[in-house]
């Protein structure tokens, strides 16, 4: 058999979609095998920034996710308190975790505007803020609320468009120094285009590492080249390995940034791919390691 390492693992990936599949009452279940994946997927609310909570949980319900890094789009995590605590029900009811808030932004290097984000992640149980390009003049005074709240704070590079972190090393740079609950949220398809090895990212930022955020591009040079995760060049497999090996405790949240309005088909395909790799990986991709 002629068969090449893609179209193993697409075949793969489809196999995983059709297990979550529901199966007829009078067909026999196969027990699902290998051990728990110790790879969580979870889910960037972004991806779904154009649908309000309630289609977003219907969705992570159909897609079998409980992570979600929840943004301030639409209701999704509203900073009002009392709006906010609805939202925290509404996602406790669905058996949502909320493991991460963000991408949040600090334009102001003043108390009360970043403790007013620090208060938001608090009263949501949150323990990871990924944070959009923060001064490195900022740093300072937000490391101060991290100290205080014992929140982390994970800063997502945004490619070569972004004057201070295009890349997680540029992140270690100026956090190398700081308190070691300030570090990244690597999103693989702005640090490839940034031209940094999105592995060697890994085993860099280590236990600075926070957060993941997964996409796919068939060009490492165009951000506009963003298809379904397995579609393009991304090397899946070995990003997962290598987190896999350090040990990582944090999220896989597919961030799909194409397909505003129609996301699902998209977003399904993704899922399928990245479980269809852990099972080929040996492990069962619908139950993960409890950390």
């Amino acid at each position: 058999m002629n068969l090449s390492r893609r179209t193993f693992l697409q075949s793969t990936a489809l196999a995983a979609a059709a297990s979550a599949v529901p199966i007829p009452a009078h067909a026999e279940p196969k027990p699902l095998s290998g051990a728990p994946s110790p790879i969580r997927l979870g889910l960037a609310s972004y991806t779904f920034r154009n649908f309000p909570r309630t289609q977003v949980i219907g969705w992570m319900k159909q897609l079998n996710l409980t992570g979600l890094n929840a943004k301030d789009a639409k209701d999704h995590l509203p900073m009002d308190p009392a709006a906010e605590a609805q939202a925290v029900a509404d996602y406790e009811a669905a058996g949502i975790h909320l493991h991460a808030a963000g991408t949040v932004y600090f334009p102001k290097d003043e108390d009360d505007d970043i403790r007013a984000k620090f208060e938001c992640a608090k009263r949501a149980g949150i323990k990871v803020i990924v944070a959009g390009d923060p001064a490195p003049t900022t740093l300072p005074r937000i490391e101060k609320f991290v100290k205080e709240y014992d929140i982390r704070i994970a800063i997502h590079n945004h490619g070569p468009e972004d004057k201070i972190f295009p890349s997680p090393l540029d992140v270690l740079k100026v956090v190398g120094s700081m308190d070691p609950r300030l570090g990244c949220c690597i999103d693989v398809g702005h640090c490839v285009r940034a031209g940094t090895d999105v592995v060697e990212a890994i085993h860099a930022a280590g236990p600075r590492l926070y957060n993941m955020h997964m996409k796919d591009l068939t060009d490492f040079s165009a951000k506009e080249s963003q298809v379904a995760v397995g579609q393009g060049q991304m090397p899946i497999h070995e990003i997962f390995a290598a987190l896999i090996k350090m040990n990582y405790p944090g999220w896989v949240d597919l961030e799909y940034e194409i397909h505003g309005d129609d996301p699902m088909p998209g977003v399904t395909e993704s899922y399928a791919y990245m479980r269809g790799i852990l099972a080929g990986m040996g492990y069962n991709p619908h139950q993960e390691q409890a950390l």
